[in-house]
């Protein structure tokens, strides 16, 4: 049976009784607000199949009192109705003025709850998402915030890159470079082949620093990539996935190719930084 409610919801809903409101007329007493908030250093949250992943929200809060705690927070979906906040794992404010402090929460995505979350399929979790809470100054004033530091819930990836040709391989010989995008699948916990998606092959040529895109190719229904191309030097093709709103960007490593006596490597994989 799959859990209703989690930590971290009944919290809130808690915080609210203690209040005297609810999450559908948020409000508070006095002047204190927060000011600002951003998730992660606005980067997206990447969650993969086994590794929790800890993230942080940062809040500034004012009131002429000066701020006492950051008393409650949570996350949900802003696109869907699927409820799986993360884990909240504490928070400290420090005083930076008399009136404002900055106040940082960390909170956690725990992949192995993730297919208890709902009936609904869990990764249908994967989207854009916001955090409230609320906080209290000095003087007994509270704020019990609305959606501040949204941030991007996305599924990880990995990505690998071969790339084959003659031995020797010389310049106009073609090379075959093939490769698998796959994707967190939240629901089994492991990764699948993602099909249907547009993959860009790059080269960096020998003594280059940066990479070229040479075309673009789509994953076939397991989430394979093959293609050829016509060796004109030495260096490595790679590819690179730019991700979507729901999937996590990611670059495979490169696999090296020389001209003349072909020296190749084994395949590649590189998965994405938050991955499980």
């Amino acid at each position: 049976m799959r859990r209703h409610v989690l930590w971290s919801t009944v919290a809130a809903v808690a915080a609210m009784t203690v209040l005297g409101t609810t999450a559908a007329n948020a409000e508070g007493r006095g002047d204190i607000r927060v000011t600002k908030g951003v998730t992660n250093n606005g980067k997206s949250v990447i969650v993969g199949v086994s590794r929790d992943v800890t993230f942080p929200v940062k809040l500034t809060v004012k009131d002429d009192s000066g701020v006492k705690s950051l008393r409650e927070i949570w996350a949900n979906s802003s696109t869907t109705h699927w409820g799986a906040p993360p884990e909240w794992d504490g928070a400290t404010c420090k005083k930076v003025s008399a009136t404002t402090s900055e106040c940082t929460a960390t909170m956690r995505f725990v992949p192995e709850y993730m297919p208890g979350y709902s009936e609904e399929n869990a990764n249908g979790a994967a989207g854009r998402w916001c955090t409230y809470g609320n906080v209290k100054a000095n003087d007994g004033d509270y704020w019990i915030f609305d959606c501040v530091a949204p941030f991007s819930l996305k599924r990880a990836t990995t990505l690998t890159a071969a790339a084959t040709g003659p031995s020797p391989l010389t310049g106009g010989k073609q090379v075959k470079v093939t490769g698998t995008l796959s994707r967190a699948d939240w629901e089994a916990l492991k990764y699948r082949g993602y099909a249907g998606q547009s993959v860009q092959l790059q080269f960096r040529k020998a003594g280059a620093s940066a990479y070229q895109t040479v075309k673009t190719v789509k994953t076939n229904s397991t989430g394979r990539l093959s293609t050829t191309v016509t060796a004109s030097g030495s260096g490595s093709w790679r590819w690179f996935y730019p991700g979507t709103s729901t999937a996590a960007q990611i670059a495979s490593a490169g696999d090296t190719v020389t001209l003349g006596p072909a020296t190749m490597r084994a395949p590649y994989v590189m998965h994405a930084a938050t991955r499980g």
